[in-house]
């Protein structure tokens, strides 16, 4: 559900070999859904001792029969690599057509100590290769290849000669395979250590005090073979500082950190673990360049080539493996519909409850509609877990999973594993927390309670929970399938249309399951639409999306499909706009047309009708929160619910002013990329917030229900609501936009720093004129205005520009006192000062006169502070 992107994660230089793992989570609240980077390399060999990898001795010795290491005692299994097990020793049996190739080693947790993180979650992820190396020795090397070029160029020595692989481990060969084809090597040692390739990065031991490897502790579980990959379950302990409120265990790369309370009381912290080793394609797949137009995650090298004039970063949409049968090619490009020689399978863990697993079901075969855009039927499918087959395990890779957490985290996440030469997805296991249905009643709640009476309870039926299940299971499956977010798609949406009881119901409130627009909140009582017109659902940008990730375009190579390509996503885009990708993801957080929680092309709006029934809701929590025995808890959280859905339509407003459309556009079409917001949409916009939040929001106050659950010793949720508004809408970053915003497009078109302050101004300090007696709330949100103010002038802060998304981040500094914003804030407080003096002294009511005395006195020294 959610995680934010981590810049320097999409920023990496890629590992065409070590795979990213993309976990784009559904439902965290900003964070925003960092897709996280392979972890920390491997640095170092096994520790030598008689006979292990990397002793001395033991290569001095040299192989042995076949026959004396692989004894009658063995147990053997065959796969990717054979596996014996002769009494307490491990030994790899690898073949000769392996050496060279590349594996992927994913390490996921399989347990862990309560509170540590959940099983199935990655913990570790390497692209390796094994090669034989002198003296009869095998090197494990990690593949960190930072750039490419093809082999019959002659720029490809240069490539080759400027990068070397790190040798992470190195086994003498114990024996020569019994054909003579191979090699047998013990890795009994290898996988009890610490040895990064198959446990936790340096960097996570050091964030949470784990040290070294407890030898007598660690032991191998069992190692299981398959055609395609080799799985290892190991026990794994470590030696443990217990730290000030206990120690955190990541729960996975991009996912919050969870505490053990009590796991490393005795010096030592105990995980299973399971590493699988996936061989990679031998011939990689078509790569499909990356368009930023359709949100598909990318990866990318560098590509060198003989006729170029300047490196070439090739960039690609992550996407499985989908073609047609043999036989079928013919009639997939003529628009046929064909089945795929592979569908895309997932697996319902079995560890589900019963009554949910329908519904998991449900929503990844509703993306099946989607591929048959793409021409494929039967493309995707979710299935039961076989419970009764000893021959599949969960942790294999060869299986994708809908991995069932007993966790109180509400969440879910959907991560892919993937081939970085080609983006080729590889396998998929979708984290599901048990808790993930709080967050979803709660929304569904507080958005439609006033429209689907049967959101009017704590404990929903299952039909109900059921189907909120479904959404976020083909929410987390588009990721998995490799879908960015697309936080624009519900722009597209007019605002009316959210009401129109045939429209909605027939066409979604809005056009992307992937968008964070979870229920139909503008939907009033009298437009008597059902729950369809209220769900999110698969809609006509994640069609579009996979008809592009997945459809036929054509070309001979690679370039003349891109052009091909782009030429496609211009006149679809055309053809129809809800097919627009916004770039919240791609770095523009200033785009008000993409923006998370929020719907409709109007933000002022749908907020108010939000705001309507917002407060129709609010009068019915204290029945509908009720439960037996119940000690008010259930009414302070749904209050916390409501405060912070009105907080979202604040924000979304907020969005509007000093806002950036980006809508990107090749050269062909010749038109602007980026557009500000209309200047009429940003004063409706402060006109909202004035009247909605700085004029006291009196209906959020109810004493009567406060005193059941809120200490009035604590901070005032109002307050605290209309402070954090005004510190966002007057914030030095903003008027800085604004500013610059003026300067570009002119006065007529763009809504002014000055602007602003002045509308600002004559909402906030409107009793100025009246000579009224301020309320308490007014008199704070007074205050806040002039410290927000003073802050900026006096601020030694410089401002940066930061912006987040796929392809990374930047970071541009401004000084702050070389632009035109601290003239303009002190231009402000002087007049702001003279209007206070000159309305203090004909104020009646005692409170508001020595207030406005004081307020006068604040201004005077932040333009004087010396």
């Amino acid at each position: 559900m959610i995680q934010k992107i981590d810049p320097q994660a999409m920023k990496k230089i890629l590992l065409p070999s070590t795979a990213l793992l993309i976990a784009a989570t559904m439902f965290a609240q900003q964070r925003p859904q960092n897709p996280p980077t392979s972890p920390g390399q491997a640095t170092g060999a096994p520790a030598a001792t008689n006979g292990a990898a990397g002793s001395p001795n033991a290569a001095k010795q040299g192989p042995k029969a076949y026959k004396e290491v692989i004894t009658e005692k063995a147990v053997s299994k065959k796969g990717l690599f054979t596996v014996h097990k002769v009494e307490e020793k491990y030994f790899f049996e690898i073949a000769d057509s392996l050496f060279g190739r590349e594996v992927l080693a994913v390490s996921r947790f399989a347990k862990v100590p309560a509170g540590a993180g959940y099983g199935g979650e990655i913990a570790n992820q390497q692209t390796v290769s094994f090669e034989k190396g002198p003296n009869n020795t095998v090197f494990l090397r990690t593949i960190t290849l930072v750039n490419t070029a093809d082999a019959d160029q002659v720029i490809y020595k240069a490539v080759t000669n400027s990068n070397v692989n790190s040798i992470a481990a190195a086994f003498p060969i114990a024996a020569f395979g019994k054909d003579s084809t191979g090699v047998v090597i013990d890795v009994t040692d290898f996988f009890k250590g610490d040895n990064l390739v198959v446990s936790i990065s340096s960097s996570a031991k050091r964030r949470y005090n784990l040290s070294g490897i407890a030898a007598d502790r660690s032991y191998i579980a069992k190692i299981s073979t398959f055609p395609i990959n080799t799985e290892v379950r190991t026990v794994k302990t470590f030696s443990s500082t217990p730290s000030a409120g206990g120690m955190g265990m990541p729960a996975s790369p991009g996912m919050p950190t969870a505490n053990i309370p009590a796991a490393n009381d005795a010096g030592a912290v105990t995980l299973e673990m399971n590493t699988s080793f996936l061989l990679l394609p031998q011939t990689p797949m078509q790569r499909r360049i990356w368009d930023k137009r359709v949100g598909f995650f990318p990866d990318d090298f560098v590509r060198y080539s003989d006729d170029q004039q300047k490196v070439e970063n090739i960039r690609f949409a992550v996407r499985w493996r989908l073609e047609p049968k043999d036989g079928e090619w013919d009639k997939w490009r003529n628009g046929e519909l064909v089945e795929p020689k592979k569908p895309i399978i997932y697996y319902i863990d079995p560890a589900t409850p019963k009554q949910w697993r329908k519904h998991l079901i449900a929503g990844i075969n509703d993306w099946q509609s989607a591929f048959e855009k793409a021409g494929f039927k039967n493309a995707i499918m979710g299935k039961e877990w076989p419970e009764n087959d000893s021959t599949m395990s969960t942790e294999d890779a060869r299986y994708s999973v809908v991995r069932y957490f007993a966790s109180d985290i509400e969440n879910a996440y959907g991560p892919n594993v993937h081939d970085p030469r080609s983006g080729e997805i590889l396998e998929s296991h979708i984290g599901w927390y048990h808790n993930v249905m709080k967050l979803v009643h709660d929304w569904y709640m507080i958005q439609t309670a006033a429209v689907d009476p049967g959101s009017r309870k704590m404990k929903f039926d299952d039909a109900l929970m059921g189907d909120l299940i479904r959404f976020v299971s083909s929410h987390e499956v588009g990721h998995t399938i490799g879908l960015l977010h697309n936080m624009g798609s519900s722009s597209r949406t007019p605002v009316e249309k959210l009401r129109d009881k045939n429209w909605v119901e027939a066409n979604g409130h809005t056009a992307s399951i992937m968008d964070y627009a979870r229920f139909n909140y503008v939907a009033q009582p009298e437009d008597n639409i059902e729950r369809k017109g209220l769900y999110p659902r698969i809609g006509d940008y994640d069609k579009w999306a996979i008809q592009w990730g997945y459809g036929y375009i054509a070309g001979n190579n690679e370039e003349e499909t891109k052009n091909n390509s782009s030429k496609l996503v211009t006149e679809k885009i055309k053809e129809n706009p809800r097919r627009w990708f916004g770039t919240y993801e791609l770095g523009n957080r200033a785009d008000p047309r993409s923006q998370s929680e929020d719907l409709s092309d109007n933000a002022v709006k749908a907020s108010e009708y939000g705001i309507i029934n917002l407060k129709r809701i609010i009068k019915g929590l204290p029945e509908w929160s009720k439960e037996e025995a119940d000690q008010y808890e259930n009414v302070s959280n749904m209050y916390a619910q409501l405060l912070g859905q009105f907080r979202r339509y604040v924000g979304h407003v907020t969005a509007n002013v000093g806002g950036v459309y980006e809508t990107f556009k090749t050269v062909e079409q010749n038109e602007e990329v980026y557009e500000i917001t209309p200047k009429s949409r940003q004063k409706e916009a402060v006109a909202f917030l004035i009247k909605q939040v700085f004029e006291t929001p009196t209906w959020l106050i109810d004493h009567s229900l406060w005193n059941k659950f809120n200490n009035p010793i604590n901070n005032d949720p109002i307050m605290n609501l209309q402070d954090g508004a005004l510190n966002n809408l007057v914030s030095a970053d903003r008027l800085n936009r604004l500013q610059l915003s003026g300067e570009r497009f002119g006065t007529n078109k763009a809504y002014t720093a000055l602007e602003l302050l002045n509308d600002v101004e004559n909402g906030v300090f409107s009793e100025l004129k009246s000579k009224k007696a301020t309320d308490m709330y007014r008199r704070l949100l007074q205050k806040s205005y002039v410290e927000r103010l003073s802050g900026i002038l006096n601020t030694t802060t410089p401002l940066a520009n930061v912006s987040f998304g796929i392809g990374g981040g930047s970071t541009s500094i401004t000084d702050l006192k070389k632009t035109d914003v601290p003239s303009i804030v002190r231009a402000q407080l002087i007049s702001l000062r003279a209007q206070i003096n000159a309305a203090a002294g004909g104020v009646e009511d005692k409170m508001t006169r020595i207030h406005l005395q004081d307020l006068s006195e604040k201004i005077k020294q932040a333009l004087d502070p010396k």
